[in-house]
């Protein structure tokens, strides 16, 4: 049996740390409990947030129908090759602690994703991606409960429809299908992809001897790295990076490089992608603060809560913001984390 509360306040578990609170709240520590739990749902016609870690959600203030964390614990070794491993993630374990145990057992792969905050089950989702790599990368295989044919399934990497930022999960079928498990391939073979400049300075700042550098050492520098750029949820609300580094033609690129020389942007399959944080800085929104909310001093692709903030108060901020870089650039910043309800 699931023990359902009331009111339950979810302050703590969203990380801009708005104050929420949900109609109905439970949490499912067994995957059995899924399809009797989603029925009551259904039956009762109840609105239903998955929620995992909170990290990539902007709440309302009070939530109807009811809230579901997926709780859901434990790592077991699917197929242990020579040089590589399948390991199987339950969606519940939090994301750091996860390439944390990879990289503790000498399995690699995930190391530019440390200290990306939200659980195994969120980062399928946004398809998380940091400093060259993305979750799609690594992931062999999705563990799902599939609610439209009422039974649990397993969706391949195509099937999952990885993109950037985005899946299945958030774009094509949002409601669908309630994650359980993460499968990744990892290499037992020391591999590391240092290509993204801020990365491979912070390896030459921390290693400066080093002739390559080892997964720990990567491990050590993406941490660095993010640590002194992105605020710590704990500490200051956030939600990461909010808005997506647009993607435009080479045409387009070309022709805003002219008239900005500064302009950062890097190759795309689909042309260059604009470095967003880069026009938000220029546009001057790098710190700026609107009562209880603003752009982080460091970074301006992340808003943050000072205290007191709202979903109102951070949908207006980062309207005007699109506003303003779209009268400047001509080009469309899309937000990241979801707005719900």
């Amino acid at each position: 049996m699931v023990d359902w509360l009331q009111n339950a306040s979810l302050t703590a578990s969203n990380t801009f740390g708005f104050e929420v609170v949900a109609e109905r709240y439970a949490e499912v520590s067994d995957a059995a409990q899924i399809p009797s739990l989603l029925a009551i749902i259904e039956q009762q016609n109840w609105p239903l947030l998955i929620l995992g870690g909170g990290s990539n959600l902007v709440l309302s203030s009070k939530l109807p129908g009811c809230v579901l964390r997926i709780a859901l614990r434990g790592y077991d070794v699917l197929e242990d090759h020579v040089d590589h491993v399948i390991i199987r993630v339950a969606a519940g374990e939090e994301w750091h602690q996860c390439v944390t145990h990879c990289l503790q057992n000498g399995w690699y792969g995930l190391e530019n994703l440390a200290l990306i905050p939200g659980s195994v089950g969120a980062a399928p989702v946004q398809n998380i991606g940091a400093y060259g790599v993305e979750l799609k990368d690594v992931v062999s295989k999705v563990d799902v409960y599939d609610r439209r044919a009422k039974q649990f399934d397993s969706l391949s990497v195509e099937q999952c429809h990885f993109g950037y930022r985005d899946s299945v999960f958030k774009s094509i079928h949002p409601d669908r299908y309630l994650i359980t498990h993460v499968c990744f391939k990892l290499s037992k073979v020391p591999r590391v992809s240092v290509a993204y400049a801020a990365l491979e300075s912070a390896c030459r700042h921390l290693y400066p001897n080093a002739a390559s550098y080892s997964p720990r050492q990567v491990f050590d520098a993406v941490c660095y790295v993010r640590r002194s750029k992105l605020p710590d949820p704990s500490k200051l609300g956030n939600a990461g990076s909010f808005f997506k580094n647009p993607v435009v033609s080479s045409d387009v690129f070309f022709e805003l490089k002219e008239a900005y020389p500064e302009l950062v942007a890097y190759p795309d399959v689909q042309g260059y992608k604009l470095a967003a944080g880069w026009m938000i800085d220029y546009l001057g929104w790098k710190g700026r603060r609107i009562e209880s909310v603003g752009v982080h001093k460091d970074q301006a692709l992340v808003l943050v809560n000072h205290g007191g903030g709202s979903r109102e108060s951070i949908e207006s901020l980062s309207a005007q913001i699109q506003t303003d870089v779209m009268k400047c650039f001509r080009v469309f910043l899309e937000v990241e984390p979801r707005f719900y309800p």
